[in-house]
This record gives structure tokens, C-alpha cells and sequence, in this order.
């Protein structure tokens, strides 16, 4: 199901996600929890920068009942005002305890820093719009967004095809386009980057946390995957470049590593290092290093043949179960990708060259393309990077 979350509403697809189970025009909350207990499995509703995913793993022979559930939560959500009030309390502690975590904020201000007010930039609800967001909120953008011409169904497991194309008809029969046009399609956020260091205060702290990001290309594009295999040749495998460096060589932290976040639009390369106070900025000048590395050197083959492994391998659980499957094609489909890449990627992956990566590592990973966010104590972030004559600005 394709969804961006509402300007105004921050965070409204979490509070739909969390909701929209909540009980249809026919059954209760309850009886929708307990039709899908009673057919073997689960139900749940998670909501992603680009899309609601309403899923259920139940045996194979309940699946005709499940797909009628499922057509009852798609076309008849009722969002019962006391089930919203609930969640939205829920969500608000939520909030409460995640903003203790020097990670969360690192995160919340980083997208905040990249995206700017593109709808990508929210990680999680704010409490003044789930106190403002209603039933009545919910349910215009239920109807809105929750339609079949924005919508797949995706069937993985011991169902034969063509049975459960006729249950999939018979259910979702009813269920017809509406006349109104659909939500117009959110643009690609334009590319941001802040040349002075984005900082979270964090009175007490013994630690920095070093967040650093920039945008890379979405999982179509034609070097997506050299830039994967650059990342782990960098810092997205515990024996990459990053980490060997300033973990096991020089001790500057336990956790560090980069990694990719993929979304319809585009894509975002994220490093991450929690340092000891005292070496906020070696580590800082070691990962800009490390990137600059990868921009201007190509990986060695062992590095190669390492990150295709890793890379493969991560691929291939893809397709080791049934959650893994419906997941990838799911996101395929939103990313405007073939079901067939789910075994065809690996391939692309193997036939990449060193020059390739070397190429996407000159494109999207030089030190003066990131983004540096910093949690922990204000003197500290300021008295450690300020020798890299930069620049500093509080968080949002």
C-alpha cells in the first residue's frame, strides 16, 4: 500500500498502521484478532517511508478466510475512536522512551539535516500530531490512500496459484476503483547537504555519536549495486575498511559501520560511530579518511571478492523464508523493480567490477558530500571539530 506521510500530520502513517486492525463496519477489534488466531498465525500492519504493509502468515488451508480478512481490513476500516486515542497514547510513550536513546536523536536528526521538510525526514510521530491527528484524520486518508490501483497482494507459500487467484477475486471482488484520482505522487527530495556540524546536546554524555549521510541511488538505478559493494568495502562489514580502522586498530569505539537505507526515490548511505568523548575528533577525522579512500581507490581484489560474498549472501536471505520473500517483492514493487530480481540481483552483483566500484565510490562517497550529525556533550563536539574548520548548528 503507498504512503508518504501527511506534511501537516507528521507520523500519521504510524498511527494509521497501528490502527487500521483496529475493527472493520462487521467485526470488532477483537474478532478481527481472534479470526486471525483462529486460522493459525498472526496479523500485523507496519507502516514505511513508502508504503503500509498489511500482512498475515496463517496454514495453508485457512487461506481463503485470511484473504476475506484481509479484504475486510483493506476496504472496511472503521478506526473506533477509543482504539486511536489507545494507540496514540501508546505511540506518545513510545516517543518518550526512544528520545533517551542518543541513537534515536542521532537518526531524528540526521533525516532531519538531509531531507529537510521532504516527507522522508520523519522517523517517528511527534506528540503534537498524534494529540492532533483524529479518527476522522485517519479514515479521509484511509479512503484516500487505501485503494487497488495502489496496491499489490503478494502470496507466498503452499497455496496453488490458481486457487488462490479465485479466493483473491472472490474476496476483493468489491473492491473498486474510486473515482477520484489518486494522491499525487510525492517528488524526490532534492539532495541537501549542511556544511556545518548538526549537534544534539547531551549534558552528562561520555560519549559522542557520530552520524554521517548522504544520498545514494535508489535500488533501480543502474549503479545501485556498485555503490552497495562500495559501502561494503568501506564500512558495511565488520571487516571493512572503517572498521578494522578505528575499531580494531585504534580502539576508538566498540560500534561503527555504515550501511544502506533504501527508498522508492532514492537511497542514503549512513555511518555511524559511537566514540569516547576524547577521541570525537581522531574518529572523525578517520572515517572523512575512509571515505575519501573509497572515492579515490579501488577496493583490492580479496576486498572485491569479500563484499560480493557478504553482498550475495545477504541477498540470498531474501529467499530463506516466507516473511523474507513477501518483504523483497513488496519493496521491489514499490522500488519499480521485477519480481525477478529477487534471484537476478546476486547475479548483478557477481558480474560488478573493481572499476565500477571504484566509479560509484568516486560519485557518492566523498567526505565533503556528508552530512555530520553529533550527540553528546556541546564543548566536546565544538572543542573536538572545530581544528576541521567547521562550522556548527544545534538540531531542530
Amino acid at each position: 500500500m503507498t504512503f508518504v506521510q501527511v506534511k501537516d500530520r507528521r507520523g500519521m502513517a504510524d498511527l494509521l498502521a497501528a490502527t487500521v486492525l483496529d475493527g472493520t463496519k462487521t467485526h470488532s477489534a477483537k474478532e478481527v484478532a481472534e479470526t486471525a488466531q483462529s486460522l493459525g498465525g498472526d496479523l500485523t500492519a507496519n507502516a514505511s517511508p513508502d508504503g503500509i504493509v498489511i500482512s498475515t502468515a496463517i496454514l495453508a488451508e485457512g487461506f481463503p478466510r485470511a484473504v476475506q480478512l484481509l479484504a475486510d481490513i483493506s476496504e472496511n476500516a472503521t478506526f473506533p475512536p477509543a482504539e486511536v486515542k489507545l494507540a496514540a497514547s501508546n505511540l506518545q510513550s513510545g516517543i518518550q522512551a526512544q528520545e533517551a536513546s542518543p541513537v534515536f536523536l542521532a537518526r531524528r536528526a540526521l533525516y532531519k539535516a538531509v531531507f529537510g521538510d521532504h516527507p522522508y525526514a520523519t522517523i517517528a510521530p511527534t506528540r503534537e500530531s498524534l494529540v492532533a491527528t483524529t479518527d476522522a484524520d485517519l479514515k479521509r486518508e484511509y479512503a484516500r490512500r487505501f485503494r487497488p490501483d495502489q496496491s499489490l497482494f503478494v502470496v507466498v507459500g503452499d497455496v496453488d496459484a490458481a486457487r488462490a487467484k479465485a479466493a483473491i477475486e472472490t474476496a476483493f471482488g468489491s473492491w473498486k476503483v474510486p473515482a477520484t484520482p489518486p494522491v499525487p505522487v510525492t517528488p524526490a527530495p532534492e539532495p541537501l547537504r549542511n556544511t556545518a556540524v548538526v549537534y544534539v546536546p547531551r549534558p552528562g554524555s561520555v560519549q559522542t555519536n557520530l552520524y554521517l549521510g548522504t544520498f545514494l541511488p535508489n535500488p533501480a538505478s543502474s549503479d545501485y549495486h556498485a555503490a552497495v559493494l562500495a559501502n561494503a568495502v568501506y564500512g558495511g562489514t565488520f571487516g571493512s575498511r572503517l572498521v578494522t580502522n578505528i575499531r580494531e586498530d585504534k580502539g576508538y569505539t566498540y560500534f561503527s559501520g555504515a550501511r544502506v537505507m533504501n527508498f522508492e526515490k532514492m537511497g542514503l548511505l549512513i555511518t555511524r560511530a559511537d566514540v569516547r568523548n576524547e577521541v570525537t575528533g581522531p574518529a572523525f577525522n578517520e572515517i572523512s579518511y575512509e571515505l575519501n579512500r573509497v572515492a579515490t581507490t579501488a577496493p583490492t581484489e580479496p576486498e572485491l571478492t569479500q563484499a560480493k560474498r557478504y553482498t550475495i549472501g545477504s541477498l540470498a536471505l531474501q529467499s530463506q523464508s516466507r516473511g523474507a520473500v513477501v518483504l523483497a517483492l513488496t519493496r521491489f514493487w514499490q522500488y519499480g523493480l521485477p519480481a525477478e530480481e529477487l534471484w537476478k540481483a546476486g547475479e548483478k552483483v557477481e558480474h560488478i567490477s573493481a572499476a565500477q566500484v571504484k566509479d560509484a565510490g568516486r560519485k557518492y562517497f566523498p567526505a565533503s558530500r556528508m552530512t555530520l550529525v553529533a550527540v553528546g556533550e556541546e564543548q566536546v563536539i565544538k572543542d573536538s571539530l572545530t581544528p576541521f574548520g567547521l562550522e556548527f548548528k544545534k538540531a531542530q
